[in-house]
């Protein structure tokens, strides 16, 4: 949930950017259908009905054009993007928008209608809500599929296995490797990992000999794919631990803190409790590459050391390589303890992990170069949010991929016809869940973590495969999708699949 609220404010405050390259008009859809007539049988059967649109009322204002965008088509002859997760519309208030982009223009709407109209080149995705047993089927050969998906691998498993990524043609997702990444989604910017520690050192190491714990745990949300707890289960042994929050509690928040809304945002008071403390342990609730969120930056922040376990390539985006603890680098969580315990005591060896805060100490180019080169800003209302950056990048896929296209129908002599394009498993793909601490094969059968996390991923293959299959058969009713999971079960019990 804090993802989608996260979402939604970045929504909001992209669409009153005055600067935004990405600037909306309300466009009416065209009613100069082509006659039936002039179609063949396989058209008139592929791109019925025609005339959903007719219903609809729209109003025109003038659309703002971006620099190099030389599209001076009318609205009836551009292609049209189809939202199909409705809710995450970038649009307001309308379902149908003109989007002017920086080399082209398309219309975009939220209305489903339009699914089988013929000028719908692309339907995007929100991997969140995508089920297979809900895909629009049949999948019309003239359109490709693109996939928008910024929160937890947890969310939505199916998009983890070949099957499930190979149905999207274009993806924006937490993965460097997709076509358009958002992996530093929750980093506003370089001046927030700059701003200096809320709570000095001195402070933190008098709050210490107050009674303060040196570690800080803080999760709600308790049953998740990463196992987090058992792992910090474990490291209680060895360490002293403040947990707030319903996992492992056994510190109460003060009681103006305990609102929800106060405690997963960054409201002062909140913030300011918990930069009191030297580590926070920052445990991802989804173990996949590239999965970074707001546990770790925000103690980088704050001046805090976060002990992090999450992203397997995190050493990738810190400002530099001394700068957070990884857990997956000690061989146990009493090794871990040993070494916070150490840190603890020695103030010089502790301050080098915020050294990065100090102008000049932030050797990370790559870090540099991403947060430097994004197109798309968080919180930041001179650029466009990237769920607008998004459409645009598909606008401009699709408007090339059918301007391609029609060459190859003009002159396919001197003409070549578009590359198929799509996804792998490097845009989303995250590994089965394993335990927080110790091995699977050591767990209780009825082990509440097992029973559900390892299952959920291998079932999400099933309905990977389902709808490949429905797909590959040209299914028009989702509702097959269950027969087709039991035919290639039984296929592969025959050793035949």
């Amino acid at each position: 949930m804090a993802g989608r609220r996260r979402l939604v404010s970045c929504i909001c405050l992209g669409l009153f950017g005055v600067l935004c390259w990405v600037w909306v008009s309300f466009a009416s859809f065209p009613d100069d259908q082509l006659p039936l007539e002039a179609m063949d049988a396989a058209e008139r059967a592929a791109f019925q009905p025609q005339s959903a649109l007719s219903e609809m009322e729209f109003t025109s204002i003038s659309s703002y054009r971006g620099p190099g965008n030389s599209d001076r088509r009318s609205n009836k002859e551009l292609p049209i993007i189809l939202w199909w997760s409705g809710g995450l519309f970038p649009h307001f208030p309308g379902d149908t928008e003109r989007i002017d982009c920086v080399t082209s223009s398309c219309l975009v709407t939220s209305n489903r209608k339009v699914q089988l109209y013929k000028r719908t080149a692309s339907i995007i995705f929100y991997g969140t809500d995508f089920r297979a047993y809900e895909a629009p089927l049949p999948r019309l050969r003239h359109q490709t599929w693109a996939l928008f998906h910024e929160e937890s691998p947890m969310n939505n498993y199916i998009l983890s296995h070949g099957p499930g990524i190979r149905l999207f043609n274009y993806t924006a997702t937490f993965r460097r490797e997709s076509d358009y990444p958002l992996t530093l989604q929750w980093l506003p910017s370089l001046g927030y990992l700059l701003k200096p520690a809320a709570v000095s050192l001195q402070e933190k190491n008098r709050l210490r000999r107050a009674g303060l714990a040196p570690v800080l745990y803080m999760q709600s949300h308790c049953d998740v794919p990463s196992d987090r707890d058992r792992y910090v289960k474990e490291l209680m042994k060895y360490i002293e631990v403040d947990s707030y929050g319903k996992c492992l509690n056994n510190k109460p928040l003060p009681e103006q803190l305990e609102d929800t809304a106060t405690a997963t945002g960054e409201e002062p008071r909140f913030m300011n409790f918990v930069a009191r403390y030297k580590f926070h342990l920052a445990l991802e609730n989804g173990l996949c590459p590239d999965y970074m969120t707001e546990k770790l930056w925000r103690p980088l922040h704050q001046g805090c050391v976060p002990v992090y376990r999450g992203s397997s390539v995190v050493v990738d985006w810190m400002p530099n390589d001394h700068s957070a603890i990884i857990i997956d680098d000690f061989p146990s969580p009493k090794a871990l303890a040993d070494f916070l315990k150490r840190l603890d005591e020695n103030d010089n060896e502790y301050a080098k992990y915020l050294e990065f805060k100090n102008p000049g100490r932030i050797t990370n180019t790559r870090l540099l170069e991403a947060l430097e080169t994004r197109e798309w800003g968080v919180n930041d209302m001179s650029k466009p949010n990237y769920l607008n950056g998004f459409e645009c990048y598909v606008c401009g896929q699709e408007n090339a991929r059918l301007a391609a296209e029609r060459a190859y129908r003009k002159a396919p002599q001197k003409n070549q016809p578009p590359l198929p394009k799509m996804a792998d498993n490097s845009h989303m793909g995250c590994p089965l869940p394993s335990p927080g601490y110790g091995d699977v094969q050591d767990l209780p059968a009825d082990d509440g973590w097992l029973q559900i996390w390892p299952q959920d991923y291998w079932q999400s293959l099933d309905q990977a495969e389902g709808l490949e299959s429905l797909i590959r058969h040209n299914e028009s009713d989702p509702s097959l999708l269950w027969k087709h999971i039991q035919n290639i079960a039984v296929s592969r019990a025959r050793g035949k699949h």
